[in-house]
C-alpha cells in the first residue's frame, strides 16, 4: 500500500486537490495557539523573579502544561477517530483563553500551575484534530500539509518571545490578558474550519466509509510496532534536547554571556524562527526524497552542532542554535506522516500519540533539566544534552513503507 492510500476515504482529497485555504486557516490558528504557549515560556524570567521560583519550579510549570497535553492528546485522538467532533477545536481554544486570563491574575505559584494546565488542555484538543484536518485537506501531499500546519505553530513560537519582550516584560503580569484577544480570533477562525470539516467529512463520511475497503498497514504488525517504537525514541531525543533550549536558553545566555532578559529573548526568537523554517522544509522534502532519509538526516545530522555548542562564544552560539533549530525541526512532519502511513485509518490516535508523547518528553525534559540545573548549573545541562541527537542512528531500523517520489505522485493523481 502506498502512502496515498492512508488518506481517509471520507475526503476524496486526490480529486479535490490540496485545500490551501483550509491549511492556511489551520496554520494560522496553530500560529496563535503556539504563540500563546511560547509567551508563557518567554516570561519564565519574570515569573521566576515574581514568585521567587527555583529552576525546578520553572520546569514544573512546563511539566504541568506538557503533561496535561501529553496525557489527554492520545485519548482525544482515539475518541475523535470514532466520533468526529468538528467544533471541538473551538472548545480547546476556549480552554487556552481561560488559561491566559487565569495566568494574568495568578496570585501564587499554585494558580500559575492551574493556568498552565488549562493551556495544556487546550493543546490536547487542538493538535490531534488539527493534524487530522491537515491530512484530509492535503490532496495526496501529506508531508506538505503537515509542514504548512506545523510551520504556523513554530512561527507562533518564534514570535511569542518578541511579544513578551515588547508587551509583557515592560508592563507586568497583567498584560498577559491582552493575548486573550489572540485566542478569541483563533476561536472565530476555528469555527469556520469546523464548518468545513462538518461539510466535507461528516456529510459524506458515512457513505464513503461503507464503500471503501478497510485500510490495512503496508507492513506486518511486528514491523509496525518496531517502527512506532523507533519513532518514539527519536521523538524523545528531539524534544528532550529542545526542552533545554525552549525552557532554559534565555537563562543560559544570561548566565554565561551576561545578557539582559530582553536581549536573551531576541536570541530565543532567532532559534524559534529557525525551527519554523525547518518545519516548513521537512514535509515537502520528505514527500520528494522519502521520509526515512529526512528523519535520519535531521536527528543524527544535528549532533556535530550540538556537541560544539557549549564550547563557543556568543556569536557562534547564535549561529549554531539557528542551524540546530533548522535541521532538527525538519524531522517532526516526516515522523508524523511516517507513523500515519504505518497505521492508516487511525489519524487521530496516531497524531494524538505523537503530539502527546512530544509534549510529554518536552515537559519531563524541562522538569528534569531544571532540577539538574539547580544542582550542577545551567551550563552543565547543555554539555549533557549535546549527546542526545546521537540516538538518531536508530533511524536505520525504520521499515520501508513505500515513500518513493514516483509512488507519491501516483497516489495523488
Amino acid at each position: 500500500m502506498t502512502s496515498g492510500t492512508a488518506i481517509p476515504p471520507a475526503l476524496p482529497a486526490s480529486r479535490e486537490g490540496t485545500r490551501y485555504r483550509v491549511l492556511g486557516a489551520i496554520s494560522f490558528s496553530h500560529f496563535l495557539n503556539d504563540m500563546i504557549q511560547s509567551l508563557i515560556l518567554a516570561i519564565y524570567p519574570m515569573l521566576k523573579g515574581e514568585f521567587a521560583l527555583s529552576f525546578a519550579q520553572v520546569g514544573l510549570i512546563t511539566l504541568t502544561y506538557q503533561f496535561t497535553a501529553s496525557l489527554l492528546q492520545p485519548l482525544v485522538g482515539l475518541y475523535t477517530d470514532r466520533h468526529p467532533k468538528p467544533y471541538s477545536l473551538v472548545f480547546g481554544m476556549g480552554a487556552t483563553l481561560s488559561g491566559l486570563v487565569v495566568l494574568s491574575l495568578a496570585p501564587s505559584f499554585g494558580v500559575v500551575l492551574l493556568a498552565a494546565a488549562l493551556v495544556g488542555t487546550g493543546s490536547s484538543v487542538f493538535h490531534p484534530e488539527s493534524s487530522r484536518i491537515a491530512r484530509l485537506a492535503s490532496g495526496g501531499r501529506p508531508g506538505l500539509a503537515q509542514s504548512i500546519f506545523q510551520v504556523g505553530g513554530n512561527g507562533g513560537s518564534a514570535v511569542g518571545p518578541l511579544l513578551a519582550a515588547a508587551i509583557v516584560m515592560p508592563h507586568g503580569q497583567g498584560a498577559i490578558a491582552w493575548f486573550a484577544l489572540a485566542a478569541l480570533v483563533a476561536i472565530i477562525v476555528l469555527w469556520q474550519v469546523g464548518a468545513w470539516y462538518q461539510r466535507q467529512h461528516l456529510a459524506s463520511g458515512a457513505r464513503a466509509r461503507r464503500k471503501a475497503a478497510p485500510m490495512a498497514s503496508p507492513v506486518s504488525s511486528r514491523v509496525v510496532a518496531l517502527g512506532i517504537g523507533v519513532l518514539l525514541v527519536l521523538i524523545f531525543s528531539k524534544y528532550f534536547y529542545l526542552a533545554s533550549l525552549t525552557s532554559y536558553y534565555t537563562f543560559y545566555l544570561i548566565t554565561r554571556f551576561h545578557l539582559s532578559a530582553q536581549a536573551a529573548q531576541v536570541y530565543l526568537f532567532v532559534f524559534l524562527f529557525a525551527v519554523a523554517a525547518g518545519t516548513l522544509l521537512g514535509g515537502p522534502i520528505g514527500d520528494r526524497i522519502g521520509r526515512r532519509q529526512v528523519i535520519w538526516l535531521s536527528i543524527l545530522g544535528v549532533a556535530p552542532f550540538t556537541l560544539v555548542l557549549p564550547h563557543v562564544d556568543l556569536m557562534w552560539t547564535g549561529i549554531l542554535t539557528f542551524v540546530i533549530g533548522l535541521i532538527l525541526a525538519s524531522a517532526f512532519p516526516a515522523i508524523l506522516v511516517f507513523a500515519q502511513d504505518l497505521m492508516p485509518g487511525k489519524l487521530g490516535a496516531v497524531s494524538g500519540l505523537f503530539f502527546g508523547f512530544a509534549f510529554g518528553m518536552g515537559g519531563i525534559g524541562a522538569a528534569v533539566l531544571g532540577a539538574l540545573a539547580d544542582q550542577r548549573g545551567i551550563e552543565f545541562v547543555y554539555h549533557l544534552c549535546a549527546w542526545l541527537p546521537l540516538l538518531g542512528v536508530l533511524a536505520v531500523l525504520l521499515p520501508d513503507v513505500g515513500h518513493e517520489p514516483r509512488r507519491l505522485r501516483a497516489a495523488a493523481s
